[in-house]
């Protein structure tokens, strides 16, 4: 954390860069820093998570797969085949702007294009103090995480769910879910069909229930 403050946090992006170049990298546990931890550690300013840096400059997609261990017992006893968890690793929380509203007042949301009109949504009137979180991702991100989720699942020969809450954020999850749905008719569906796989998108509520009955 020392060697961050004093680089500026160069370090964590000259981490990623390299990790870009050789196409490998090991990570130690690191620490983000909160008021308390500026303080301790006599900080220039409160980093951001490394973690979301160095995943915001890689990109792709964050795959957690399991070590099956046969002497230790399944939390899920019905379960003989391991889930492998893939997350989209760019933007979202990780690049989110959040601040303490002070008082009453209106939050707006506008986005101003390169030319022609902004737009402009009005996100909540504020009676009193509060919190606020905006945040963002983009087209290119999704595809590339469409990608290397449909090509994952297809080295390991295992179905692929994608899992939104599409329901809530119609137009924020539910462009992952059309993208994927685009990419996966255009160029993956006869390769799934082939290798006996599928991909289907799911409501994350209904996800959680069907991963805890199948097997």
């Amino acid at each position: 954390l020392k060697n961050r403050d004093k680089t500026d946090d160069q370090v964590t992006i000259d981490c990623a860069e390299a990790v870009k170049k050789y196409n490998v990298g090991i990570k130690c546990a690191t620490i983000t820093p909160d008021e308390n931890r500026v303080e301790e550690f006599k900080l220039k300013k409160m980093w951001k998570s490394p973690n979301g840096t160095i995943r915001n400059i890689l990109g792709g997609t964050v795959f957690r797969e399991a070590i099956i261990c046969k002497n230790i017992p399944r939390l899920v006893t019905g379960w003989e085949k391991p889930i492998i968890i893939g997350r989209h690793a760019h933007a979202d929380q990780y690049k989110a702007t959040d601040f303490v509203v002070p008082g009453a007042g209106s939050l707006e949301l506008v986005f101003t294009p390169v030319s022609g009109e902004p737009i402009k949504h009005t996100v909540n009137v504020y009676k009193g103090a509060g919190v606020a979180l905006g945040m963002f991702n983009t087209d290119a991100s999704i595809i590339d995480f469409a990608h290397s989720s449909f090509k994952y699942a297809l080295g390991r020969k295992y179905p692929l769910y994608l899992s939104t809450k599409n329901t809530i954020l119609k137009k924020y999850d539910g462009r992952f879910k059309d993208i994927f749905q685009e990419i996966y008719d255009r160029e993956y569906k006869s390769q799934f069909e082939a290798a006996g796989i599928w991909y289907e998108h799911r409501l994350i509520d209904d996800m959680v229930a069907y991963s805890m009955k199948s097997e």
